[in-house]
């Protein structure tokens, strides 16, 4: 009989497309559920941005009652002048037609000085205002402007001294809001008191207060001068230099002050029951000239180039609970990624089955962290909101892991894991100047831990097994 030959063995099945890159596909997998839960912490940014518009108005609608911003501008000494110019004009002929001739008129104009040295002394007492669950800062500021001016020179202004209506002379300030004013501004020129009525003569300025000096005696010698002010206001106060040399001395309870503008104090102390600062600024840092006149070719002196001049304080928190809040929100794909970077390791290293589902709901808890933080920060301090955000979300995570990992050591770890890494976000939120510098510490730590985790780990062996 002929030999019955063995059928050929049959070929093994080969593991499926999903089975060979299992490992890739799932890091593909954590890294969509990373981006899909963009979206929310993109949805709670827009509602930060809407409680931020909402607060910001509510400020803008104390302040427009109390006081703005204020911006203390002068004093200057404004002098009328006449001068004579050409003009062409249509003047009757003999033959009684109109013909055009050059014709000599005369005008008035005002030339205006600084003054020679300028002190403001200020003390600026803060309170809070509220307005539903919102707070503005505002302040009542008593202030001095002090110094004395020196015989107008008219030479470089090509005046002749004839021309000069030394009875129309006036002294004028110009500042933001003058709603604020509790009493009547009065001059103190030379020794005598003149009342400063509403309306400033500055060119380019509306607001402020002019007081006529009515004399018909030329300005001699140096005149000393003195304008007490006080008034309210919000946010900031600043100054002028218009002095030749200028000193600014200001004390106020706000212990948390911002200093602005051109120059900054010679000297300060910021302490917590408040601050004291003095500025000492020559002219030279300024643009404008210390004379001109309202002829144009004095363009030199404008409305931009004082307010790039000026200096003071700022009353405003420089981080408040919506700032923090913006800012935590940033790291926000931090916290997604260092969370799903361990629960995949659980997955490579220790073989625990993790459902997408149940990465999207621990994912869902740390974007509701930012929602927690946010609407309870309005109502107490930063830093007890972030307190309570930060317990609920680790508890209620820590909890629903204990299901899935298996309790004991993998739950304990998550829950750790989460205490640190909000302990080490309150720290760099707090820490402006360091909070690169933290973070990219930290960022190369979690990656060195990572790399050592997995260092002997064969992912093709564990794909083919």
């Amino acid at each position: 009989m002929p030999e019955v030959q063995a059928p050929p063995p049959l070929p093994k099945s080969q593991p499926s497309f999903g089975r060979r890159h299992s490992t890739i596909i799932k890091l593909l997998g954590v890294g969509a559920l990373v981006l899909v839960l963009l979206i929310p912490l993109a949805m709670i940014t827009g509602v930060l941005s809407e409680r931020l518009l909402r607060r910001n108005e509510a400020v803008a609608d104390i302040t427009s009652s109390w006081g703005r911003e204020q911006n203390l501008i002068g004093p200057v000494l404004g002098i009328p002048y006449q001068y004579k110019f050409k003009a062409v004009k249509e003047v009757p002929a003999p033959d009684g037609k109109m013909e055009r001739r050059e014709v000599e008129e005369t005008a008035t104009g005002n030339a205006y000085f600084l003054p020679q040295a300028l002190k403001v002394s200020g003390n600026v007492q803060t309170q809070m205002l509220h307005r539903g669950i919102y707070n503005a800062v505002v302040y009542r500021a008593q202030t001095t402007l002090s110094g004395k001016f020196v015989p107008p020179d008219f030479g470089p202004l090509k005046i002749d001294v004839k021309d000069v209506q030394w009875k129309d002379a006036f002294v004028t300030i110009a500042i933001n809001d003058l709603r604020g004013t509790r009493e009547a501004i009065l001059l103190d020129w030379g020794g005598a008191k003149r009342p400063m009525l509403p309306g400033s003569q500055l060119p380019g300025y509306t607001t402020g207060a002019t007081a006529s000096l009515a004399g018909d005696q030329p300005i001699a010698a140096d005149v000393q001068f003195e304008i007490p002010l006080d008034f309210n206001g919000s946010e900031g106060i600043f100054f002028a230099p218009f002095g030749v040399q200028n000193e600014a001395t200001l004390k106020s309870n706000w212990a948390d002050p911002g200093f602005r503008g051109a120059f900054l104090p010679a000297e300060r102390s910021v302490r917590s029951d408040g601050f004291d600062a003095t500025w000492k600024v020559s002219y030279y840092g300024r643009d404008y000239p210390q004379s001109w006149t309202s002829r144009t070719g004095n363009e030199r002196f404008t409305t931009q180039s004082v307010s790039n001049s000026l200096f003071g304080a700022q009353f405003l928190s420089i981080l408040d609970a919506y700032r923090y809040v913006e800012r935590s929100i940033k790291y926000g794909v931090l916290f997604l990624v260092l969370v799903f970077t361990a629960f995949f390791l659980f997955e490579v290293t220790a073989r625990q089955k993790i459902h997408p589902f149940q990465y999207l709901m621990v994912g869902a808890a740390l974007c509701l962290f930012y929602l927690l933080l946010l609407s309870i920060s309005e109502f107490i301090g930063f830093s007890w909101a972030y307190l309570i955000a930060a317990v609920a979300s680790t508890l209620l995570i820590t909890w629903y892991c204990r299901f899935f990992l298996g309790g004991g050591v993998r739950t304990l770890m998550i829950g750790a894991g989460l205490t640190g890494v909000y302990t080490f976000l309150y720290i760099t939120l707090r820490q402006q100047d360091y909070a690169l510098l933290m973070g990219a510490i930290a960022l190369f730590i979690v990656l060195a831990i990572v790399m050592y985790v997995t260092r002997k780990v064969d992912w093709y062996a564990r794909d083919a097994s």
